[in-house]
């Protein structure tokens, strides 16, 4: 067995940059572990988190989820690492909070379905009261689009955001009128489409990952349903939109905190600081990885106002905390964040922001 790592004797902040590399939304990786490097290089250039440099541990939230959090498990015991920050799907997450509760902060930048309470974790990502339900209001006010399916993966975030979804359309006059869900994996889409096909429904919530997403919405525009049917998609970038293709984006919304297409000084800064930093090669600069920079100076933020990595003290000092970041100014609310939203349309290959969503 390896030797125990006292975590005061170390002289770095050692985090776990707990990102996807394999799998359906392997994609997202590269532009996470990307921003995650830059915000680690931002803050040690203001001179670390307790005036020690941090260092990031990349690992595979893509693996087998019993090896994932096995390996979590033995970093926290043998105190290899401080901290978890990432982007990650909520299967994930389920798994890694056992490992950390009560033990380590835990930062989790995915928007997610809502209803985290793990002693420990605070989430930069938005929940469907601050995303999804704005952006079906505002689509119901502007555009008329009352009738919906849901086609998502079958896993925890689509199911319980479905749920959610139901709860809140139930004192409304938008309604829910078909669901499917399908393997992450999977390319057996014909029940979906036709469900799609043969319901009332005026719009698409798409609940689905990564490559699976692109390769749905190149179903989807196949078989001629973009066609008057409008999509909102909840786990979407701009390198979804490459994946599939210009023919496939007709008519796909979505709502975030961040679009590189937002005109304001931070996040024109940042854009450009990524673009220097990388190159003009480098992976599609989105709002998924832009999360990881957030959850990365979540965690510097709540540390220096503790002046502790120390979950209870972090805790006695959470409410205080607030820093700039290119979605502006975020402020710490209990376990989660208050932040801008906006809903975006896709043109061609790229997101333009429609409106600033009202929560």
């Amino acid at each position: 067995m390896a030797p125990l790592v006292s975590r005061t004797a170390r002289t770095t902040v050692d985090i776990a940059l707990v990102v996807p590399l394999s799998g359906p939304a392997g994609m997202f990786g590269p532009s996470s572990e990307a921003c995650a490097a830059l915000a680690v290089e931002d803050i040690n250039a203001m001179g670390g988190i307790l005036d020690r440099p941090v260092r990031l541990h990349p690992i595979d939230s893509g693996a087998p989820l019993p090896q994932l959090a096995d390996r979590i498990g033995r970093m926290v015991d043998r105190g290899e690492i401080d901290g978890v920050v990432g982007w990650h799907l909520s299967n994930a997450r389920k798994v890694i909070t056992p490992q950390t509760a009560g033990r380590i902060p835990y930062v989790y930048t995915t928007f997610y379905e809502g209803g985290e309470n793990s002693d420990g974790v605070y989430m930069v990502g938005e929940t469907p009261d601050q995303q999804l339900f704005p952006a079906l209001r505002w689509l119901r006010s502007e555009f008329g689009i009352r009738r919906w399916c849901v086609i998502g993966n079958d896993y925890v975030w689509p199911r319980e955001t479905a749920r959610a979804t139901r709860e809140f359309t139930a004192g409304t006059d938008i309604d829910v009128v078909g669901e499917e869900y399908i393997p992450l994996g999977s390319r057996r889409f014909g029940r979906a489409l036709e469900l799609i096909r043969h319901s009332p429904a005026q719009g698409v919530l798409l609940f689905m990952v990564g490559a699976d997403c692109a390769a749905f919405n190149r179903a989807f525009a196949r078989a001629g349903l973009d066609d008057g049917r409008l999509r909102l998609s909840m786990m979407i970038g701009e390198d979804v939109l490459y994946a599939g293709g210009p023919d496939s984006t007709r008519g796909l919304h979505t709502a975030s905190g961040y679009f590189e297409s937002v005109v304001s000084p931070e996040g024109m800064d940042f854009g450009s600081r990524y673009v220097r930093r990388f190159g003009t090669c480098a992976p599609a600069l989105n709002n998924i990885g832009e999360s990881c920079y957030e959850g990365m100076l979540l965690f510097a933020s709540l540390a220096e106002a503790a002046r502790s990595l120390d979950l209870r003290t972090i805790e006695r000092h959470a409410a205080q905390v607030s820093y700039g970041g290119p979605r502006g100014e975020v402020r710490v609310r209990g376990a989660h964040t208050t932040q801008p939203v906006f809903l975006a349309d896709a043109d061609a290959l790229q997101f333009s922001v429609l409106a600033e969503l009202n929560t």
